[in-house]
């Protein structure tokens, strides 16, 4: 459940670009990033000698997601050295420790193990350890704890700009159906829903597959060409499909994907009564007063 925190952020250098540590001032997990050009400034923090959970986060996949790798060490900052001669792709690290330095191995075995479970499940990243394995041995007091580490790491990860564990659509309202929208015409047959982040088509939505006279050789058909050759469309039955969730960053590059013509998506894409994402969400917001 969703529900008002504060997080603190500090600056070592006071450089936002450079290496930041996360907090929520009433818990004890802590989250360092820590851009790979500043790894050897990481490795004097006593931090690095602790017990803790890292993610590798670095340049786009096949897939056109951004890739990352999940790992534990009783030493993150011995692991990550090794890192750094072996993988080439990450370009910033994102390491989770206690403040207390109460992790211990156990926490770490089950927090990981975890951790790749829920952003496999998430699908917004192309992890890089392939599959979660089994669950390790891990007592339910551990667990509980764990889960709760998990859940504060998670927050502090998102608000870091890396939300690896949440799904790209909305959870569901409290009717128990999600705010859906529908695109249709022109060749295409889309479902999708509008969230903070932009617009998100879901996955089994179809497309026309050819493009219209007037955006041949424009930025939208190499768009649309980009999309096939990651694999995020896929062609099927004389048109395209969405092989899975995927996020745009406007409704109206949403409604191009699918109609292969320049599209306003704010009117576009339509609720089951027929009324535009417009009227839905652009036009009941009032101004104060």
């Amino acid at each position: 459940m969703l529900r008002p925190q504060t997080i603190q952020i500090f600056l070592p250098a006071g450089d936002p670009r450079g290496m930041r540590v996360a907090e929520i001032t009433t818990r004890i997990v802590r989250v360092i990033e820590v851009p790979r050009s500043q790894l050897a400034d990481f490795l004097k923090l006593p931090e690095a000698q602790q017990v803790g959970v890292y993610f590798l986060m670095g340049e786009l996949s096949e897939a056109g997601l951004p890739r990352a790798y999940i790992g534990q060490s009783g030493n993150v900052g011995s692991r990550l050295v090794q890192h750094n001669q072996s993988k080439d792709f990450w370009n910033r690290a994102l390491v989770v420790i206690s403040l207390t330095n109460s992790l211990t191995q156990t926490h770490a075995l089950f927090l990981e193990w975890w951790a790749i479970a829920e952003a496999t499940k998430a699908g917004r990243y192309s992890l890089e350890n392939g599959n979660a394995g089994s669950q390790p041995y891990t007592p339910a007091p551990l667990q509980a704890d764990c889960h709760e580490i998990h859940e504060t790491a998670a927050t502090l990860l998102a608000t870091l700009g890396q939300p690896i564990f949440e799904p790209l659509t909305n959870a569901p309202t409290a009717k128990g159906a999600a705010d859906l929208f529908y695109c249709k015409g022109s060749g295409a047959d889309g479902v999708g829903e509008y969230t903070a982040e932009g617009f998100v088509v879901l996955k089994g939505s179809r497309g026309r597959l050819e493009n219209v006279a007037s955006i041949q050789g424009s930025s939208h058909e190499r768009f649309r060409e980009k999309l096939l050759k990651e694999g995020i469309l896929a062609l099927e039955g004389g048109g395209v499909v969405f092989t899975r969730d995927y996020l745009f960053s406007s409704p109206s590059m949403a409604a191009v994907a699918l109609q292969g013509r320049s599209a306003n998506g704010w009117f576009e894409w339509k609720d089951t009564s027929g009324r535009t994402l417009d009227e839905v969400k652009r036009q009941t917001v009032a101004a104060p007063g």
